[in-house]
């Protein structure tokens, strides 16, 4: 099994920033392309950011130049610094991985979500 544990959310002023954390554990033979989602209330999960294992990333329009995404391949972690956060940034975030282990196929895993609230 793989796991993927989330840190860093929290309530924060409207242009303020948070650093969300994701690391993944268990059997894990490579992993490939790690990501953010998030979801408000009311709506579908959606994509914020996605980093491949080379380094190569991508941003939902309504975040570029506010939020980066990184990663630490030598602790299987994504990070997530959101700045100049909005109160439609609100929103449970999560981490999304995708990776080989001991099975034929490559695997997809979620994170358990990680609140995000930005008061205005």
């Amino acid at each position: 099994q793989v796991q993927l544990v989330e840190s860093g959310g929290g309530l924060v002023q409207a242009g303020g920033s948070l650093r969300l954390s994701c690391a993944a554990s268990g059997r894990i033979l490579s992993l490939y392309a790690m990501g953010w989602y998030r979801q408000a209330p009311g709506k579908q999960r959606e994509l914020v950011a996605v980093i491949t294992s080379g380094g190569t990333t991508n941003y939902a329009d309504s975040v570029k130049g506010r939020f980066t995404i990184s990663r630490d391949n030598a602790k299987n972690t994504v990070y997530l610094q959101m700045s100049s956060l909005k109160a439609e940034d609100t929103a449970v975030y999560y981490c999304n991985a995708n990776f080989r282990d001991s099975g034929p196929l490559p695997r997809t895993s979620w994170g358990q979500g990680t609140q995000v609230t930005v008061s205005s």
